[in-house]
């Protein structure tokens, strides 16, 4: 399989660099609730203390509170060389309070990386704050690049106050995502795309989703095996193998590298990926 180009500079980043797991943390500030896209796996529940999946947080901060909180983790903690907004909800969905966030964590703590997850939707009018706040991480979630096979992730797309379902919303979406990647490249920032995994929807679709990747100059795929929520579309839906994700990591390795050590981390996330 290929490998991470540029190491020297993620080597304290837990995700983006396996290595550093053992001995980094990160560190995710849950403010922004909303999103503007349904994924059929998906079911955002704020106050699940026993889960551990993307969407789920105890609690909703806003960007003051969040900053405060960074005082308190740093301050007990030592290991923590990562801050990242994956949400509960979708990040630039609450643009306002997300950057706000990043702002006043970047204000006291200068040094610290600042790493963002997006759907991508709302991405392109945002890349040069993101740039400019010194956010050098980015994670953008594509389930698909072609939209006949999107339609059947996605339920739904908000977007310019409209209401997008089925293979318009796709189309929406998916352009969107590729010009998030393209625009984020533009600007050097160091692109993960995150696919969930779904059997008989988009498994067989993700070589060509790994295959665009290396064309878009991602630097690294994370491939999430879905899991089966409770009131979702899906939730009927199996969910991959771990042998399915191995094989499919292997198979897809030479076009762009693999995350392999991911704990599909909750909103809410701190300390290192072992203690998830």
């Amino acid at each position: 399989m290929k490998e991470v180009q540029g190491q020297s500079f993620l080597q304290n980043h837990p995700c983006y660099n396996k290595d550093a797991a053992a001995n980094w943390g990160r560190l995710h500030l849950p403010v922004a609730p909303n999103c503007n896209i349904q994924c059929n796996y998906c079911n955002r529940k704020y106050d699940c203390a026993n889960e551990n999946r993307p969407g789920v947080t105890q609690h909703v901060y806003t960007p003051q509170e969040a900053a405060a909180f960074v005082h308190k983790v740093f301050d007990a903690r030592k290991d923590i060389s990562v801050v990242g907004i994956a949400g509960p909800g979708d990040p630039m969905c609450d643009a306002d309070k997300t950057l706000e966030t990043f702002r006043l964590v970047k204000k006291d703590f200068p040094h610290v990386m600042l790493c963002l997850s997006s759907n991508g939707l709302a991405v392109p009018d945002y890349v040069d704050e993101i740039a400019d706040l010194g956010i050098t991480h980015v994670t953008i979630t594509a389930n698909a690049i072609d939209p006949e096979i999107a339609k059947h992730v996605y339920s739904m797309v908000r977007y310019d106050g409209n209401i997008y379902k089925g293979i318009d919303g796709a189309r929406i979406l998916l352009e969107r995502q590729a010009e998030s990647i393209r625009k984020l490249k533009e600007k050097n920032i160091i692109v993960k795309i995150n696919t969930v995994v779904v059997p008989d929807v988009n498994m067989d679709h993700v070589p060509a989703i790994a295959k665009q990747a290396e064309a878009w100059g991602v630097d690294l795929m994370n491939c999430i095996a879905m899991i089966p929520v409770h009131d979702t579309a899906f939730e009927n839906h199996r969910g991959p193998t771990a042998e399915e994700i191995d094989n499919m990591r292997q198979f897809i390795g030479h076009y762009v590298p693999q995350m392999t050590h991911c704990k599909r981390c909750r909103a809410d996330a701190i300390g290192r990926l072992c203690e998830a």
